[in-house]
């Protein structure tokens, strides 16, 4: 006697089970699909853009003439004030689609305070050479400069014996007179030795850059001793050996001219204190 199939109502239909396999096997294609795909930003950007242009609001309006007020050389523009934009392109943000003319504004008149400040500069430098006028005309000193920066070069001629950094006892008084100048001018002092192309090899100095910036320690030094109001952190020293000759090292004149010591006070803009001292070897 064939026994009768005994249906589970409760049970799912059978074909439910391949049905889930099929469908768990499509969503693991999928997932691999897109862990295998690479999306290209910058075309993706490209075709964002282009279908901005195409559907959405045009917001750049040009006109058919150059901007007037701003540079010729500018060729793409829209008008209004101009913003500064990462493109090499002029754009300026407007709510009159038919202004012609740029928002433009002059700056300040600066002419006046030049003027000043190059005269005080030449009032300096007249003041310096007159206090210094004997050792200038002994050709130990040249002092030189405009509003932007005051250069007095020391020659070797009286100030240090050959192949010595020792600063020789009759200048001293020199530099008096120099730290109370500098002291007065405002700005970084950049002190830089230098000496000819002959090389030189001793106990103390083994070569020229040692040599350049020991005279130039040695002379920041004494003036640092005579005048203790000139911060540290106006002061940069500099080696610079014979890699900056004024004049070619042929002959034994021009070799002299060559070695020597630079005070040079350089105007600037920003605070002393946002500019730290260093001690610099130039290459």
């Amino acid at each position: 006697m064939e026994q009768e199939e005994v249906k589970c109502p409760s049970c799912p239909p059978a074909w439910l089970a391949t049905f889930a396999d099929l469908m768990s096997l499509l969503m693991c294609f999928f997932v691999l699909l897109l862990s295998f795909s690479e999306m290209d930003a910058l075309k993706f950007k490209q075709l964002a853009g282009s279908m901005s242009q195409a559907f959405g609001v045009q917001r750049d309006v040009k006109t058919k003439e150059i901007p007037k007020g701003t540079s010729i050389i500018a060729k793409e523009f829209t008008p209004g004030r101009p913003t500064p934009t990462v493109l090499k392109v002029m754009r300026q943000h407007t709510t009159d689609e038919y202004k012609k003319n740029l928002d433009f504004r002059k700056g300040p008149d600066n002419s006046d305070k030049s003027e000043k400040a190059k005269a005080e500069a030449e009032k300096r430098l007249e003041k310096l050479k007159k206090a210094l006028k004997d050792q200038i005309a002994a050709g130990s000193i040249e002092i030189s400069g405009d509003n932007q920066r005051t250069i007095i070069r020391i020659r070797e001629k009286g100030s240090f014996s050959s192949g010595n950094a020792t600063l020789s006892r009759q200048f001293k008084p020199v530099l008096k007179k120099i730290a109370d100048a500098i002291e007065k001018t405002p700005g970084k002092i950049h002190i830089s030795g230098h000496t000819d192309n002959i090389p030189i090899s001793t106990f103390r100095f083994r070569s020229n850059w040692e040599l350049s910036s020991a005279r130039a320690v040695s002379i920041i030094e004494h003036i640092l001793q005579i005048n203790k109001n000139i911060p540290n952190d106006r002061i940069v020293i500099q080696g610079y050996a014979d890699t900056a000759p004024l004049v070619p090292n042929s002959t034994p004149k021009n070799r002299a001219t060559n070695r020597r010591v630079e005070i040079e006070v350089i105007k600037q803009t920003e605070t002393v204190k946002d500019m730290p001292s260093l001690i610099k070897f130039s290459e």
